[in-house]
């Protein structure tokens, strides 16, 4: 049960609970109040019913001892007025409920030997069952008032029985019908007023509750809206606060502190924003400043291994190496800037593309760059053609082919598929390969800068970790994205940009 009411409440909003609980605590009172004044009316009635027995009691008591005379030798008495001795048996003794007064629906009965001799109902005469003879006979003379049923007398009575003074047993009853009756009527009325009120309470309560939990609903609408804005593009202006409270309450004290944290939020991104700002715009300043003497440096090694043949041998190996790392420091230099003017929001071209025909050109090159790999196509009949800047999605598309020939063993396997969607409005470019796959714990941040998925073996191979940034960036700034899946033996990149103009 009490599991049942957990898992109930577990799916109930903080409104719901307090009203379930508001009525369920009205409801356990009334419920107290209601079986108190129960219990209590009864005692207080039952009492009174008994006193009004021992009244009636003592009534018929005194007729049936009035009515009798001495004892004779037999343990008989003399009955006079006209009643004599018959064949040794006393004869019946004449109603005295009419003759005492008694209160409508009183039962009498006198049993001699355990033998009923007369029973009346008031002024009537009742005719009583073996049943009830019975019943009549299993009552002990104390005087004790105890409930029974008397079938022929058609309802229930609280009997007493006492002995009179000729040694018969006098039973006296009242009935139970009336006392029942006003319990149930205020049963019934118990049930109605409480029901009435516990309708009027959940009502009442759910309005009050509703009121009270206002500035909460306020909050959690704040939040939902402060959950909207790109605070990952960069946005810092967070206008939204909750309306003040009565600092006093908790609801109050509860606001306070949720806009106190709004605001150190708020402090925090632009703390950040200013501090991404400034290192974009670092990033950008020392790529235009680093192009123009790496320029300088491979102009100048160019010209002196034109004379290699004059050079020392450790000499002209020093100028190869001098050439082979301008070149690469020249390719982070143009990663950085491209991702910096990317990050600065400049625009890029947008003309019609033939995905089709770039994934034909790139592997084409990623062939001719890694022949130990089996480089496969997935075309579509058709050309698939997107809005974009060509130059940055075959750039888009060769990071991915160099990115799966670095980390497969010579023998894998790499698909290149396109495919548009049915409705035309979207294309997707993937590249899968059969290779060991990207480790569970480095898949989110993949796409991060510098980030590399083999530490060692990138920088052997002079990876940088920006290849798969500016894919990233690149399908962002074309309004696409680019997702990954990766388990061994498959591991997919899919590029998803829209078709429309």
């Amino acid at each position: 049960m009490m599991l049942t009411i957990r898992h109930w409440l577990a799916g109930r909003t903080l409104r719901g609970r307090l009203i379930a609980g508001l009525v369920a605590l009205l409801a356990l009172s009334c419920a107290l109040v209601g079986a108190t004044v129960y219990l209590a009316l009864r005692s207080f009635l039952y009492n009174q019913l008994a006193g009004q027995l021992t009244q009636a009691n003592s009534r018929y008591v005194g007729c049936v001892d009035h009515r009798g005379g001495p004892v004779i030798p037999g343990g008989w008495p003399r009955y006079v007025g006209g009643y004599p001795l018959a064949g040794g048996y006393p004869p019946p003794v004449p109603n005295c409920n009419e003759i005492s007064g008694q209160a409508a629906g009183t039962f009498t009965a006198r049993l001699v030997s355990y033998t009923v001799t007369n029973a009346n109902v008031t002024a009537a005469t009742c005719r009583l069952s073996t049943a009830d003879q019975t019943v009549l006979a299993g009552l002990r003379p104390n005087g004790k008032p105890v409930s029974r049923t008397l079938d022929s007398a058609q309802g229930d009575y609280l009997l007493s029985a006492v002995k009179g003074s000729d040694g018969a047993v006098l039973v006296t009853g009242l009935p139970l019908a009336p006392l029942e009756t006003t319990l149930r009527e205020v049963a019934f009325t118990e049930i109605s007023v409480f029901g009435l009120a516990l309708l009027l309470a959940g009502l009442l309560g759910t309005a009050w509750v509703r009121l009270s939990l206002r500035p909460l609903s306020r909050m959690t609408a704040t939040a939902t809206e402060v959950t909207k804005l790109p605070l990952a593009n960069g946005s810092v202006d967070l206008p939204h606060r909750v309306r003040h409270a009565d600092p006093r309450t908790e609801v109050g004290k509860l606001g306070e502190a949720f806009n106190a944290m709004l605001g150190h939020v708020e402090s925090a991104l632009a703390r950040r924003h200013a501090s991404e700002a400034r290192l974009r715009s670092f990033a950008a300043d020392a790529s235009h400043e680093l192009r123009t003497p790496l320029a300088a440096i491979r102009g100048y090694t160019e010209l002196a291994q034109r004379k290699a043949d004059e050079l020392p041998p450790d000499l002209r190996r020093a100028l190869e190496r001098v050439d082979a790392e301008s070149a690469r420091m020249s390719g982070l230099v143009d990663d950085l800037l491209l991702l910096a003017r990317l990050d600065a929001g400049r625009p890029l071209e947008r003309k019609p593309v033939d995905l089709t025909r770039l994934a034909i050109d790139a592997t084409s090159d990623a062939r001719a760059a890694a022949p130990g790999h089996r480089w496969l196509l997935d075309l579509p009949p058709e050309p698939v053609q997107v809005p974009g800047d060509e130059s940055r999605l075959r750039q888009v598309l060769a990071n991915l082919l160099s990115n799966a020939a670095k980390h497969t063993p010579a023998g894998s396997s790499v698909t290149i598929a396109v495919a548009a969607d049915r409705a035309g409005r979207s294309a997707r470019l993937s590249v899968t390969d059969d290779g060991p796959g990207v480790p569970p714990e480095l898949q989110s941040s993949l796409f991060e800068r510098f980030v590399r998925g083999d530490p060692s073996r990138s920088r052997a191979a002079g990876s940088t970790g920006l290849g798969l940034a500016i894919v990233d960036a690149v399908t962002t700034a074309h309004g696409g994205r680019v997702d990954l899946t990766s388990r061994p033996r498959q591991t997919r990149f899919t590029v998803t940009l829209p078709a429309g103009c």
